[in-house]
């Protein structure tokens, strides 16, 4: 809910990090074009990328805006790019009072003068977490097997997931936020356990005991379906394939199962433990439903 004081309205030239945790209404409304592909600071990666293409500047996007480009869409405040320390210099030379500021003298960081966005950069070199020595390092964007998309580069997934996991290893409570993006990226993308295969072997063991804790306990996806065609002793689909044939011998085919029904409230309980089946058939997890004694 919106407070129900009157909010303070910032000016339109303070930071867009600041307006965006002082300003709930402005903050909603550029969330909201976010996620519909538009907004600031989709607006000023894009620029961003056209420029820094146009000087033949190797780059990669990372952080939370990478996130997103594989699959795991959250807000962020801020752009995070990857490059090389001598091309980070010659942007700084090529764009640096041409539509972009430093806030301070020597800062490697900078911010589009029009839209107010900040744009951080990570020097190939740099080590991730507390930032001391460790073997994972960030690469060169080439060797992050980028991807693109609407001409902006990001880095790949397997680069992304090591370099998140050595974050998360050694950057304490304040990137512990990490580790939880990993098991995001492993449940949207559905990565299997051999997935760490291809990670640097610093990181192998952490990337499967997040796999492992994913995968203990399956959650159970459940749709309820109307149960008026049953008889009270139905043990499988069967008998209700008289009734929907197409969509229950599809789902039956995919592995749901008849768990239950309830005759009081005139449905059955047909579940599954895979993901992309409970995608296929709109089926939704366990937890969301109401339990036993919410019924009595």
């Amino acid at each position: 809910m919106m407070p129900a004081h009157p909010v303070q309205r910032l000016p339109i030239d303070v930071a867009y990090e600041q307006r965006l945790q002082q300003d709930p209404r402005w903050a909603m409304t550029e969330s909201a074009r976010f996620f519909d592909g538009s907004g600031k600071l989709l607006e000023t990666l894009r620029e961003l990328s056209k420029r820094l293409d146009e000087l033949r500047i190797p780059y990669a996007v990372i952080g939370g805006l990478a996130l997103t480009a594989h699959g795991y869409v959250r807000m962020t405040e801020d752009i995070d790019i990857l490059i090389a320390r001598p091309d980070l210099k010659r942007m700084h030379e090529e764009l640096v009072g041409r539509g972009y500021k430093v806030e301070f003298a020597g800062a490697k960081n900078i911010r589009d003068t029009s839209t107010l966005v900040k744009i951080e950069f990570v020097r190939t070199g740099d080590f991730p977490g507390n930032g001391k020595p460790q073997p994972v390092s960030f690469p060169r964007p080439a060797d992050t097997e980028p991807v693109e998309y609407d001409g902006v580069k990001f880095i790949g997934l397997t680069c992304l997931v090591e370099l998140k996991l050595a974050s998360g290893m050694t950057g304490g409570a304040d990137r512990a936020k990490d580790l939880v993006d990993v098991q995001q990226l492993i449940t949207i993308q559905q990565l299997p356990r051999t997935f760490g295969d291809r990670l640097d072997a610093y990181v192998r063991p952490t990337y499967a005991g997040l796999w492992d804790a994913l995968h203990a306990t399956p959650k159970k996806y459940v749709r309820l379906w109307p149960n008026q065609f049953l008889t009270l002793d139905a043990l499988s689909l069967d008998p209700m394939i008289v009734a929907a044939a197409v969509e229950l011998r599809a789902m039956q085919a995919d592995g749901v199962i008849l768990e239950g029904q309830n005759a009081a409230n005139d449905y059955a309980r047909l579940t599954t433990t895979d993901p992309k089946v409970a995608r296929k058939y709109d089926m939704h997890e366990e937890s969301k439903f109401f339990g036993a004694d919410d019924d009595e």
